[in-house]
């Protein structure tokens, strides 16, 4: 059948495709490896958020048993690992109002 189609045009011609035949035009593009994924990203920052509280309870047990007498490094930990955790609930806020729009989308 295609034989036939492409038959019926002149030397030169052809049937035109997406994009009315311009050649790069309608082209879907070609995947390219791509970096890490948004999962990927987001379970390290978790991960790096976790390592900061962990620093936290250690600085607060070190200077609770008076392995530490150094406050300010405690007082840095601790203020750290809250921005930082205060960081990692507003991007879990914003997905998660991402996702109730999504369901909230008529089909």
């Amino acid at each position: 059948m295609a034989n036939q189609i492409n038959a019926n045009f002149g030397p030169g011609m052809r049937p035109a495709g997406p994009g009315g035949g311009h050649p790069g035009i309608g082209n879907t593009p070609k995947a390219e490896p791509a970096g890490r994924s948004f999962k990927d990203v987001l379970m390290e920052k978790i991960g790096e958020v976790n390592d900061l509280i962990l620093d936290k309870d250690n600085a607060v047990e070190a200077l609770a048993t008076g392995k530490t007498e150094n406050v300010a490094e405690v007082l840095v930990a601790v203020e750290k690992a809250d921005q930082a955790f205060k960081a990692l609930m507003q991007i879990r806020n914003k997905l998660v109002d991402a996702w109730k729009e999504i369901e909230r989308m008529q089909i």
